[in-house]
């Protein structure tokens, strides 16, 4: 038995007999990750804990540190098995909260609840860019999680009693949504790298689409048609995706791709694998196998931020879904442009040059018309003193023609157009005195 010599026994009986693996005081939190990565090494070496503990630190320690840092690297149910829909657990504390939402009116609200902490959670609490899950607790809706050090926050509007044995529920439509839209991610960064060297500096799960936001000022269509065949072709290869955990100063964390590990981030690290093509730290949750991907879409490029290239993709049910639309879409166009799908583009861009040209002509019908009222005014017999004049049809142009043409220093000329209940234009001319002492104060937009 080899002596432990890097570490002296304080630990008094009393301690662990108050304290729990859960809980551990937070002066004790270096502490256990020593120990954790201490018993590791032995494992690997097949060393036995120290024969100078009681059975009861040794059993402990060799049996249930290495659960208390599963729970400190947030590895909850959720992240050890995606594909579980169901799970009970137990209720460990319950406190008063507020959630800021956003209401229909689109005005933020708050609500009253409550934080629902459980002894282990099968929903999934936001982060490394994918949203948090939804689901219920015993029938009750959760509305958000959130992660606060090594525990999830579960808002409810209805309070649960500590230490209830209790159902999780997961919302498996979102779920698994974000498990292709995440899996999705992984693996357009991998082959984004891999084939041109473009690194991934960011990404956002969007309700509807997902952005990878990339490091270069541009990449072009030919490189984004390669980067959607090849990761299509590996989902058809049905490559495994795993995770595993590993030690802080264990060396094949220099090998996993990832852009560091959160302030308060505590025992092993999360590496969630894609054979052959990539390792990553990711705190999310995955498909087992590439296959459950069906298929990636990435729908373009456009510039960014700060010289970067945002690319934009959908995977797995989001592009059934998007093709859905775009067929509902096709036909709607072909009814009402009375030819296939394939003459849809022609079809449109004559009815825009159609409409150019009846706009153009339109606006040389109105310039006639302008110079034509402008006469007929002028020879009215009612000409003289105030004349006013308001069309529905006609712009700044139109009424402008008409003071020019009339061109009169000695009528007050007051024009409007627009509809009648809605914004419209005014022109008035005619003596400066008479402008300037009613244009700031007696006439105004209708």
């Amino acid at each position: 038995m080899k002596k432990w010599s890097w570490l002296r026994w304080t630990i008094t009986q009393s301690f662990w007999r108050r304290s729990g693996p859960r809980g551990l005081p937070l002066q004790w939190t270096t502490w256990m990750m020593i120990l954790t990565v201490r018993m590791q090494q032995r494992r690997a070496r097949n060393e036995d804990c120290p024969a100078s503990l009681s059975v009861r630190r040794q059993a402990f320690l060799c049996a249930r540190l290495p659960a208390y840092w599963e729970t400190a690297a947030m590895a909850f149910q959720c992240q050890r098995d995606s594909y579980a829909r169901e799970f009970t657990t137990t209720v460990v504390s319950c406190s008063p909260a507020e959630l800021q939402t956003e209401g229909s009116n689109g005005k933020k609200e708050v609500l009253s609840g409550f934080h629902v902490v459980l002894e282990d959670t099968l929903l999934f609490p936001e982060g490394g860019g994918q949203p948090d899950d939804r689901g219920t607790i015993n029938d009750i809706s959760v509305l958000r999680v959130t992660r606060r050090g090594a525990q999830a926050d579960h808002f409810t509007q209805t309070p649960l009693t500590p230490g209830t044995e209790v159902q999780v529920r997961v919302d498996w439509e979102r779920r698994f949504d974000h498990m292709q839209q995440h899996s999705g991610q992984h693996l357009i960064t991998a082959v984004a790298d891999h084939l041109f060297g473009l690194k991934t500096t960011s990404w956002e799960l969007g309700r509807l689409r997902s952005v990878i936001e990339l490091d270069s000022p541009s990449v072009t269509a030919e490189q984004v048609a390669a980067i959607e065949q090849s990761v299509n072709e590996k989902i058809r290869d049905r490559l495994p995706v795993y995770v595993r955990e590993l030690s802080l100063d264990d060396p094949g964390v220099e090998q996993v791709r990832g852009r560091g590990l959160p302030d308060d981030h505590a025992g092993p690290i999360r590496v969630v694998t894609i054979k052959s093509v990539d390792s990553n730290m990711c705190c999310g949750t995955h498909v087992s196998n590439l296959s459950d991907l069906q298929v990636i879409k990435i729908l373009g490029s456009e510039k960014g931020k700060k010289n970067k290239t945002n690319v934009t993709f959908l995977a797995g049910n989001r592009v059934l879904k998007w093709m859905e639309k775009s067929h509902s879409t096709e036909k709607a166009l072909t009814a009402l442009l009375k030819c296939g799908a394939e003459d849809h583009v022609e079809a449109v861009k004559k009815l825009q040059n159609s409409s150019k040209l009846l706009q153009k002509n339109n606006l040389n019908l109105l310039r006639d018309l302008a110079v034509h009222i402008a006469h007929s005014l002028r020879n009215s017999p009612d000409w003289g003193g105030v004349v006013t004049l308001h069309r529905k049809e006609g712009d700044s142009e139109f009424m402008n023609i008409i003071a020019n043409e009339i061109g009169s220093e000695e009528t007050l000329l007051f024009l409007t157009v627009g509809e009648e209940k809605g914004a419209g234009l005014f022109l008035l001319a005619g003596p400066a005195e008479a402008v300037e002492t009613l244009a700031p104060r007696k006439v105004c937009t209708f």
